[in-house]
C-alpha cells in the first residue's frame, strides 16, 4: 500500500522579483513613492495567498544592495515603509504561523529598521504555515562571495562541496543557520526578463516566469496563474523526460 505520506504535495519555495512600483506610479501620474506604498499592500496579498496555494517558502526582493543608488529621499521612505511592514505586521504573522525572516546585509541598514528586523524575527520564529523571507540589502554575489569566506572556517571544511547544493546553501544566510530549500519558482512582474543579482545560487534549476503585471496590481490570482503554469512544466534537473512503462 502506498504510505499517505507520499500522496501530500511539498510545498513549493516561490521568489518574486517585486518590480513596477515606480512605472505603476508614474503612469497614473504620481510620485514613485506612492507606488512602493501600493506595493507594500500587494506584499500582503501575497503572504495571505501563498500558503493555500502549496508554497511553503516565500522570498521576496525587496530593496537589492544596489537600490543603495537612488535618490536620498526614496531610499528613506523605502527603508521607512520596510520599518513599518515589520512593525505592523509582525502580530499578525504570528496569528498566522508565518515566520518571518530578513536575509541580506545588515551592516548598512539604520538603527530602527535593524531593531524592527530583530524584532519580528524573535516573535515569529518558529512559525510553521510559512516561511516569509524578505531580501533587504541584497545581493546574491555578494552572498555566495561571503558563503565562500565562511565556508573555509574551521569546522566548515567541505561545504564548497555541497553536491546539490545542501551543505554550501547552510552558509549562505549566516544569521539563519540551515540551508533554505532551492527556489522552485521565480516570478518577475513588471514585464522585465532578468534575474538582477537575486538568489543566484538557490535559482539554479528554478523555473521563470515573467509577467508584464506590474508589482502594485499582482494579487492572488496572478499568484495562483503563475503556480498553474509552473505545474504544467516538466522539470527535469538535466535528466531525461520520464518515459511511460506498461
Amino acid at each position: 500500500m502506498q504510505s499517505t505520506l507520499n500522496l501530500v504535495p511539498r510545498r513549493l519555495h516561490v521568489a518574486i522579483i517585486m518590480d513596477g512600483n515606480g512605472r505603476w506610479a508614474a503612469s497614473r501620474g504620481k510620485p514613485r513613492t506612492a507606488g512602493h506604498r501600493a506595493g507594500a499592500k500587494a506584499v500582503r496579498r501575497a503572504v495571505e495567498a501563498a500558503p493555500g496555494l502549496g508554497v511553503g517558502t516565500l522570498t521576496l526582493y525587496a530593496f537589492s544592495s544596489d537600490n543603495w543608488k537612488r535618490p536620498e529621499g526614496e531610499v528613506a521612505t523605502l527603508m521607512r515603509l520596510f520599518r513599518d511592514y515589520l512593525r505592523g505586521q509582525t502580530a499578525h504573522c504570528v496569528e498566522k504561523g508565518v515566520d518571518l525572516r530578513v536575509i541580506g546585509r545588515r551592516d548598512r541598514l539604520p538603527a530602527d529598521v535593524l531593531a524592527a528586523v530583530r524584532m519580528a524575527e524573535d516573535a515569529t520564529a518558529g512559525g510553521a504555515t510559512l516561511t516569509l523571507r524578505l531580501a533587504v540589502d541584497y545581493s546574491a554575489r555578494h552572498a555566495i562571495l561571503a558563503a565562500a569566506e565562511r565556508a573555509r572556517l574551521p569546522g566548515l571544511a567541505g561545504a564548497g562541496d555541497g553536491g546539490a547544493g545542501g551543505a554550501f546553501s547552510s552558509v549562505l544566510d549566516p544569521d539563519h543557520p540551515g540551508a533554505a530549500p532551492d527556489v522552485d519558482l521565480l516570478i518577475r512582474t513588471g514585464g522585465e526578463q532578468r534575474l538582477s543579482d537575486f538568489l543566484l545560487w538557490e535559482c539554479a534549476y528554478a523555473e521563470l516566469y515573467f509577467t508584464p503585471v506590474m508589482w502594485p496590481e499582482f494579487g492572488a490570482a496572478h499568484l495562483e496563474t503563475a503556480l498553474a503554469e509552473f505545474r504544467r512544466r516538466e522539470r527535469r534537473f538535466g535528466g531525461l523526460a520520464s518515459v511511460a512503462t506498461g
